[in-house]
């Protein structure tokens, strides 16, 4: 359980799982223009499809807002948007504080879990300047996306660690969600994810510190 004191409140864990877009990632302009383009094919209200895209992967997005359709017109679709996507790197940037963050956890046991895949992933953290974390784990390591916890449930797999020793880093209700369902911790960055149901939740990374002991428990203070 978290502690909270004067000083913020205070996790501890043995391994951080990181979500990318909206937590470490500000891709924001660059989904928007890839799916506007996707909901006016569509006839789509482009701000309805914005509300219901963030933390998924593409198919189960489309899957929500054109119900009935073939599931595998919605893979191809997701191809196609994955491969806009990643050649659309315009204002791509880190988010406040993502770079120091990461440079704190060189050594610690963390892994990104987003529902980008590879090749996304890859090109969106290399356009805002982050290292990759030593584990990956993306759209083609898991058969369900967000809100299913199954992605997070692959990053504690792959560093060895129960799911209720992981804190979890998330912006969208989608991924926090997918987190709480792991059975993790959730530290909700962006003023929005509060409202998601975020254990703790951070304006930005600035906001966060994370030390080690000798015994390797991660200790993550949040300052308010």
């Amino acid at each position: 359980m978290p502690v909270t004191s004067m000083n913020g409140t205070t996790l501890t864990g043995r391994a951080l799982l990181l979500d990318m877009d909206g937590t470490l990632v500000d891709s924001g302009p660059a989904v928007e223009r890839v799916w506007r383009r996707w909901a006016a094919e569509h006839d789509l209200d482009g701000d309805q499809v914005l509300q219901v895209v963030h933390g998924r992967q593409g198919f189960a997005s489309m899957a929500i807002l054109l119900p009935g359709r073939p599931m595998e017109q919605n893979h191809a679709e997701n191809r196609r948007m994955l491969a806009e996507e990643t050649a659309d790197t315009e204002g791509v940037v880190p988010i406040g504080g993502a770079a120091a963050f990461l440079a704190s956890l060189v050594g610690l046991p963390h892994a990104l879990v987003t529902s980008a895949d590879d090749a996304l992933a890859r090109a969106r953290m290399g356009a805002a300047g982050l290292a990759l974390p030593p584990v990956v784990v993306t759209a083609e390591h898991v058969a369900v996306s967000k809100p299913d916890p199954e992605g997070f449930l692959k990053g504690a797999a792959e560093l060895g660690f129960a799911p209720e020793d992981c804190i979890v880093f998330e912006d969208s209700e989608a991924g926090v969600a997918a987190g709480l369902a792991a059975g993790m911790r959730v530290i909700g960055v962006g003023a929005a994810s509060a409202a998601h149901g975020a254990t703790v939740a951070v304006d930005t990374l600035t906001q966060v510190q994370v030390a080690a002991d000798g015994d390797g428990v991660l200790t993550v203070t949040v300052s308010h």
